[in-house]
């Protein structure tokens, strides 16, 4: 996503399981590459960690 990716909207890079086809790639964002699993921010399941990541993104 050469111009970056809006608030809300699924990265392109993500496959069918949502991992990122781009990790261990130099290619990667370093702003992916320094986003690292935060129990706090993620909580125990995917949809509880997309609400708070689509709060933190609206917030900014």
């Amino acid at each position: 996503m050469p111009d970056g990716k809006p608030a809300g909207v699924r990265c392109v890079q993500l496959d069918e399981g949502n991992l990122c086809r781009l990790f261990g790639d130099p290619r990667r964002p370093a702003v992916c590459a320094r986003f690292d699993y935060d129990p706090e921010l993620c909580g125990t399941q995917r949809d509880e960690a997309l609400r708070r990541i689509e709060a933190l993104e609206v917030a900014t």
